[in-house]
């Protein structure tokens, strides 16, 4: 399991922030000016709940989007960002030498001053090579702060350790696993990515290909909700298959131990099932005969992060996600309203949540100070139909929590966090209208 960052006490900065949204719904460059649009609620849920919750999502994912950015040392050819050449400039990392190209992206404003920050990415890294993310920020004064890694990542695990690295608290933000935070009150009014790609020396050499990358940008209220009222999936339940983290107690130690550990890569697992996109047996073979669904214990594998122990890092699922069944990012959602778009497009929703004892009717376990489940559907009277990982079988995945319990278990305590993983025959709904997606 991962504790969402909102629930950790040494990440009680206040207040929370998220990224990811279309180019069109911020202002690429400069200071903010103006709020986005934002989904119409009912007008009793804006006087209950009078703050708004700020999303804005931004991704760079096709040769015309790069090309607003920086490259150097890279080029855009057959779909995806890869390293020249002759790249020019290297890199020494753990006593490896690799050469190094870079896509800097434009500045982004989200019109408001973000508190927290999500990248994801899609990468392809063969034989030694691998990609770094950053981050960086301008507060209202201008100032400029350094850059921050969000992430190193690799597609495999036989070079590079797949990992994060916390803290970084030098000026204007600080890295909390994979979540980026203000340490400025007032947010920060823009921010800026950086992605290297590293291969080894050598025209010859595999070099790393960045499919898609972007960030969720956020200024969430904390505290209690208001239950929203259910809108347009009512009676709507998906046919997502059920996997039980629990069967999994005790598999692969270096890789957290499967059980309670292992919900984030049980539940994209999941998802990557109804899309029947799970990765081809092949990649998996390793796992001994007699292990129930040995794709999660592979997505366990990909997803692991070295630093911080464990498999529940947000990106590092859509980024294992993303190649399989062709699209996955980190966002933030307002409400199950918003859920409730999604699933009716036909897209299963994975969320993060934490509760004390008492606060999750109908739960597998009594408590969790952070969790992944599918959200896959809601009754007609609107309660949220989910695949709860936690359940002891395959038998207990599926349950139904009650609406205004699940939005005081996900909202305040992740920020509403969900992976949205889609693929060509599920396209988001009316991108247009959200700034989230």
């Amino acid at each position: 399991m991962r504790p969402p960052p909102a629930a950790l006490p040494r990440l009680l900065l206040a207040p929370l922030l998220a990224t990811g949204l279309a180019a069109s719904l911020v202002t690429p460059i400069g200071p903010a000016t103006a709020e986005p649009a934002e989904p119409a609620e009912p007008a009793e849920r804006a006087q209950r709940d009078p703050e708004p919750r700020r999303i804005a999502h931004t991704q760079w994912e096709s040769g015309t989007d790069f090309r607003t950015g920086t490259m150097a040392g890279t080029l855009f050819i057959k779909g995806g960002l890869g390293v020249v050449k002759a790249p020019g400039a290297r890199r020494t990392y753990a006593g490896t030498a690799y050469e190094l190209g870079r896509w800097t992206s434009p500045w982004v404003a989200p019109r408001f001053g973000l508190t927290e920050l999500i990248a994801s990415w899609e990468a392809t890294t063969p034989g030694d090579s691998w990609i770094e993310v950053e981050v960086r920020g301008k507060d209202a004064t201008g100032t400029l702060s350094s850059y921050d890694v969000l992430g190193r990542w690799t597609s495999g695990d036989g070079f590079t350790p797949r990992q994060t690295v916390s803290g970084q608290t030098d000026d204007l933000g600080a890295v909390s696993v994979d979540t980026w935070r203000s340490t400025v009150a007032a947010g920060l009014t823009s921010w800026q990515l950086r992605v290297s790609l590293m291969r080894r020396p050598g025209a010859r050499a595999a070099s790393p290909t960045l499919d898609a990358v972007g960030a969720m940008a956020s200024r969430v209220p904390d505290g209690s909700v208001a239950t929203s009222e259910p809108g347009v999936a009512r009676g709507i339940v998906l046919d997502v298959p059920r996997y039980s983290q629990m069967i999994h107690q005790g598999h692969y130690p270096q890789w957290g131990n499967g059980g309670e550990a292992w919900c984030s890569p049980t539940s994209t697992s999941m998802v990557l099932g109804y899309y029947d996109a799970l990765p081809d047996p092949t990649d998996y073979s390793y796992v001994p005969q007699g292990h129930v669904n040995p794709w999660v214990d592979h997505a366990a594998r990909m997803t692991h992060d070295a630093a911080y122990e464990g498999t529940g890092n947000w990106p590092f699922n859509t980024a294992y996600a993303a190649p399989l069944a062709g699209s996955a990012f980190v966002t933030r959602l307002r409400s199950l309203r918003e859920a409730e778009q999604l699933v009716k497009a036909g897209i299963p929703v994975i969320a993060s949540i934490a509760f004390d004892r008492g606060q999750l009717t109908g739960a597998p376990i009594s408590a969790s100070n952070g969790h992944l489940l599918v959200i896959v559907g809601f009754t007609e009277a609107g309660d949220v139909v989910v695949n709860d990982p936690a359940a002891a079988s395959r038998a207990g995945v599926r349950r139904t929590y009650d609406r205004g319990q699940f939005e005081n278990v996900w909202l305040p305590r992740s920020g509403g966090t969900v992976f949205v993983i889609t693929d060509g025959a599920h396209p988001l709904p009316t991108p247009e209208k959200y700034t989230n997606w």
